[in-house]
Formats: structure tokens, sequence, C-alpha cells
């Protein structure tokens, strides 16, 4: 197009937005097209961030830096995909702003029935239903703080103690919390909550709560998804005393907690005995720990 209107092709370019949303106002055809692709874009953002979200991005993307120039590029490339073939939604988004008929051949290539009109009546208004309290017994425990600062402050305590049964330090534990549940953002969830720091599952020695959950393995050095059952726990400390628990009744770790004294040996040997599938699992948490952000929040808590 050779319209001002078509300047928005960057979602940064607020001016070409502005004339979109002047010409949409008039109803312009042309401003009706360009502001249904701009729909379009904004269904495909969403998209990618689900898909984002969906995945465990680790120490190389808990950064606000990363997550921000991720947002970044997701945002430009829903507008170039928008601008191009698109997903086809566009259509549907510009019939809809001129109250158009729409054909039956538009409605089947979304895999939709055809109609003649896509104006939707306003559902009557149901009687207000009593929804019975879920029974205390049954409220999903949750703990979500609010920074990776809060994170590794609300963990220290607790970590100061388990890692003295363990011979390591706390920083250590916090890493490696923090990268099984991206700062406490992505603990398995499930129906009930999990709160389990250290992903870890519920084989068939395990009698207490358990969630099924999707989770990323690494098959032959390739992430895939999988569904798993994971142990749920009550609280934050239990998760921490179990963790204890979990390596120290475990043949396969023994090598691990040998070398305790040493964070890098010790995250070395838990990968080696196959702790996790990730073949980057150590060094994501040294990553973690080497960080100016991560280290120092620890010397403050270490001075105080």
């Amino acid at each position: 197009m050779n319209s001002q209107l078509s300047k928005a092709g960057i979602y940064t370019d607020f001016s070409g937005l502005a004339e979109l949303k002047a010409g949409a106002r008039k109803q312009s055809p042309q401003a009706r097209k360009e502001v249904a692709r701009q729909f379009e874009a904004m269904f495909i953002q969403i998209m990618l961030k689900s898909m984002r979200d969906a995945g465990n991005l680790g120490a190389e993307g808990s950064s606000d830096q990363v997550r921000f120039y991720q947002q970044m590029f997701d945002k430009q490339i829903a507008l170039d995909l928008a601008n191009n073939k698109g997903m086809g939604l566009a259509q549907v988004f510009e019939q809809q702003l001129g109250n158009e008929p729409r054909s039956a051949t538009a409605a089947a290539d979304l895999g939709m029935p055809g109609r003649r009109s896509f104006n939707v009546k306003p559902l009557p208004v149901a009687a207000p239903v009593n929804v019975a309290k879920p029974a205390a017994s049954e409220s999903k425990p949750t703990w979500s703080p609010d920074s990776p600062e809060d994170f590794i402050r609300e963990l220290w305590p607790m970590a100061k103690q388990v890692a003295q049964k363990l011979g390591t330090t706390p920083e250590v534990l916090i890493a490696q919390a923090a990268l099984e549940t991206g700062w406490g953002k992505k603990m398995p969830a499930g129906d009930k909550g999990s709160m389990n720091l250290f992903g870890i599952k519920a084989d068939s020695g395990w009698k207490g709560q358990k969630v099924n959950v999707s989770t990323l393995e690494y098959r032959e050095h390739i992430a895939v998804r999988e569904r798993a059952s994971f142990r749920a726990y009550e609280s934050t400390e239990q998760s921490m005393e179990d963790y204890a628990a979990f390596l120290q009744n475990n043949p396969r770790y023994q090598t691990a907690l040998k070398h305790a004294a040493d964070p890098e040996r010790f995250l070395h040997e838990l990968q080696q005995a196959g702790y996790a599938t990730d073949p980057r699992y150590a060094k994501k948490i040294k990553g973690i720990m080497a960080s100016e952000r991560f280290a120092g929040v620890v010397n403050q808590l270490k001075a105080g």
C-alpha cells in the first residue's frame, strides 16, 4: 500500500497506529484492512508469548534484559507475519469491523461453519450460582516471590539449614531451585500446586501427594515435552528437607555428597549421576551463581 496507514509495520511506530485508529473511526475500508492486520498481529503475539511461557528458559532466559528483548522480537515477528500471509484472521476481523456478511468459504478456511453474519447477540444473564468453597485441605499452597531478590531472601534461612546437613553452601541450593522453578514462577502446579523447588519426581516409592504435569526433558540432547508426576509439598521448607533426604538416601548421589563442599564439583557429580536430563544443567546453575545480581544479594545476606 502507498497509503500512510501502512506505516504501522513496526510495533513501536505509534504515529502509524494513531492514523489507523483515526481511519477506522471514519469507516475507511483501507483503515479497516490495516486495523484487522493489527488485531491479527496481537493474536499471534499472544500465541508466541504462550509458547515461550511453556518452555523453561533456564539461567540464560531469567534476566530482565533477555525477557525485554524477547518481547520486542516477538512483537515484531507478529507484525511481520500478519503483514504477509498471516493466519487468515485478518479477513474475519475486517468483515466484522465493516459488518459485512461472512462467506462460507472464508469460514471453511478457518475450520468453522459458514454464517451469514459475524455479529454476536448478547447471551441471556443466568441466575447466580452458589459455588461451594473448597475445604481448607483442598486449597492450593501458593508461594510466588515478586523478584529474584525476594526469592533468594525468602529461601535463605532454610537453605542455610539444609546446606549444613549436606555439607554444601546455601547459594548452591537456591541457584538450583531458581533454575528448576524459574525463580518460583514455574513450579509443577497441576490442580493442587506442589511447592516443589527441585523438580523431584514422584517415583513408585513416594507415598505423599503428587501432581501430574507437562515437563521439558532432553532425550539424546533434544528437548521434548513429556508428562510426569512430581512430588507435592505443603511448604518450601518441606521441599528443602525432602531434597536433602532424597540425596542422602539415594546411593547414586553419594559421590556428589562427598564433594558437597566444592559447589562446582558437587553440581558436576549431580549431573553425572543423572539428576537432570539437561546436558547443560550444572553449567546453568553455575551461571546463576556467577551473576552479579545473585552474588550481590547473597553477599548482603552473608554480611547481615
